[in-house]
């Protein structure tokens, strides 16, 4: 647990000196899209999404609302809507950046 917590306080610091995420992201999905664990594809790896992004938004939206691998029903979002949704997937589907 003390790894746990010290690895997303170091993600938290290095997020810090990034462009700002939405803040539902940062609520909702950082914990695991941030560092890829349980094999979510990681933010800004468009690569990782390409595959997911093939099946089309709507698909998306099944699986996040139902739950996906280890990602619960809603993700961690329990006051996400559907365009809230959207706009997080596309956040985390997007190219990194320039800095």
């Amino acid at each position: 647990m003390k790894k746990l917590f010290a690895v997303l306080l170091m993600c938290s610091a290095v997020a810090a000196f990034a462009e700002p995420a939405p803040a539902k992201y940062q609520k909702a999905c950082f914990a695991c899209h941030e560092q890829g664990l349980a094999g979510t594809p990681k933010v800004h790896d468009a690569a990782a999404w390409q595959p997911r992004l093939d099946k089309g938004m709507d698909a998306l939206l099944v699986s996040v609302k139902s739950g996906f691998n280890a990602m619960p029903p809603g993700g961690l979002c329990t006051d996400c809507t559907d365009d809230d949704y959207k706009m997080l997937i596309e956040f985390m589907s997007s190219p990194a950046p320039a800095n």
